[in-house]
């Protein structure tokens, strides 16, 4: 995949799982979301967002680091969850970053287990996280990048009161907000957490 200083481990897996070109909204996001910045991203469901998410966090995170979360990337159900966790297998293959999924159905002792042994990217439902960090006294203040999977979704089923509460958790980030449609509540809740976000649309 041709993007702009990429790192060389996270294009050949990319290569390799066949994805040779970058589509409209990777090629568009790619620069101003390594930068740091925070972001608003409008796509199409089926336009490659979830990719657009693990190829930007595998870049922005390196290498493994340290014990502490550095990316929390919240998702709306289990599925989502799963078909996350095996993206970031398929394209970290060669950076070896530190990946965790949980949601309700899993057990919240094993999971914060797992975490405190060390993670770099932790992958959950709104509920689960909250649950997780407000009994577990987690350090929010290391995530670098805060992402939110289908921000229209969660907001309507009413998780922008959770997300809003972890997002003030962490001191400083980038806060990345991903969905299909740019609704009201994604402006507001943008508007609320995000310094200066960038909007982008896809058609």
């Amino acid at each position: 995949m041709q993007l702009k200083k990429i790192n060389p481990k996270l294009q050949q897996a990319l290569i390799e799982t066949g994805l040779i070109e970058a589509n409209e909204i990777q090629q568009d996001t790619f620069s101003t979301l390594k930068s740091g910045v925070d972001a608003v991203i409008q796509s199409p469901n089926g336009s490659g967002k979830s990719t657009t998410i693990v190829l930007n966090v595998i870049q922005r995170l390196e290498k493994p680091v340290g014990e502490s979360t550095r990316a929390l990337v919240i998702v709306e159900n289990k599925e989502k969850v799963s078909e996350m966790v095996d993206l970031f297998q398929k394209f970290g293959n060669y950076i070896d970053l530190r990946v965790i999924g949980v949601h309700e159905k899993g057990d919240i002792d094993y999971d914060k287990n797992q975490i405190s042994l060390g993670m770099d990217v932790l992958i959950g439902t709104p509920t689960k996280i909250n649950d997780m960090f407000s009994s577990a006294g987690f350090n929010m203040n290391t995530i670098k990048m805060f992402v939110v999977d289908d921000a229209d979704v969660l907001f309507r089923n009413r998780m922008d009161a959770i997300i809003l509460r972890l997002s003030l958790s962490v001191e400083k980030t980038q806060r990345l907000f991903f969905c299909s449609t740019i609704t009201e509540r994604v402006e507001v809740l943008a508007d609320k957490i995000m310094i200066e976000p960038v909007f982008f649309e896809a058609e």
